[in-house]
């Protein structure tokens, strides 16, 4: 047998091995997600612990198998376990530097240790590794948004350019994954994120919301945010027709704060 056939018949084994590790993994987290608060914390850790042995194994079977390393470290940041977590993606990141999973959970790291400016280039380049995915450009817009004054002090972005890369971002989330109604609810919110906001734009991404809205609460939430936006666009009558139509107990408090608003452009 030649070396490389050799090779290529390691390599077939590992992603087996893997692909199995992967699949016992989603049953276990499944079933621990299913059980919720009635989780047996013990059975769960045991469960884990038999896992990280079988990567473990793979691994030393393995040692440059990158992608074995993504999928270990992947786990590792799901059970909280953020050193070692980081130790295996940087490994996986160092043998294979096209990984978009893995640069997106290295980010992901890096901006809950409240380093943002580290965990920006790792989301960047997530996105364009894959661009299609719709949690990297989503996740690129929240650090940016979030950490907006530490990205202007470095003087490497404009005001400018930040916006338009966070309100990129939120947008192509909402595009790429149409069903996922936080996707589209953060894409309008970032319209007030905007230092010019463009308030038309941002009236259709609440209407077009608002008929995605499943229940009557939703629907009205989405009146007050075209409602507050009619008023800076000075379209009082059309204001006060949502405003009108949000009769939700829950709802007061917000309708409350934007009634003084109407009286205001009543008098202009």
């Amino acid at each position: 047998m030649s070396s490389s056939v050799g090779a290529a018949e390691t390599v077939n084994m590992a992603e087996r091995s893997l692909k199995k590790i992967v699949e016992q993994q989603k049953e276990v987290f499944a079933e621990a997600a299913k059980q919720g608060d009635k989780m047996d914390e013990g059975s769960f850790r045991q469960q884990v612990q038999s896992i990280t042995h079988d990567y473990e194994l793979l691994l030393r079977n393995n040692p440059t198998f990158a992608a074995g390393y993504a999928a270990y470290g992947y786990m590792l940041s799901k059970v909280d376990m953020r050193k070692e977590a980081t130790a295996m993606l940087l490994k996986a990141n160092q043998l294979d530097p096209d990984i978009a999973l893995v640069k997106n959970q290295l980010g992901n790291i890096l901006a809950e240790e409240g380093k943002p400016l580290q965990a920006a280039p790792y989301f960047i380049a997530a996105v364009k590794l894959e661009p299609n995915e719709p949690l990297y450009h989503y996740q690129l817009g929240t650090v940016l948004v979030s950490a907006r004054e530490d990205f202007l002090k470095t003087g490497e972005w404009t005001r400018e350019a930040l916006d338009n890369a966070m309100h990129q971002g939120f947008k192509r989330a909402a595009e790429l994954a149409p069903d996922r109604f936080e996707f589209a609810y953060r894409y309008a919110e970032s319209f007030y994120d905007l230092e010019k906001p463009d308030w038309p734009g941002a009236l259709k991404a609440w209407s077009a919301l608002e008929e995605k809205a499943t229940t009557p609460i939703e629907r009205q939430t989405m009146r007050l945010h075209a409602a507050n936006i009619c008023l800076k666009l000075g379209k009082r009558d059309h204001a006060k027709a949502l405003l009108d139509s949000v009769d939700d107990p829950k709802l007061q408090g917000q309708k409350q704060r934007l009634l003084p608003q109407l009286a205001e452009s009543a008098k202009k």
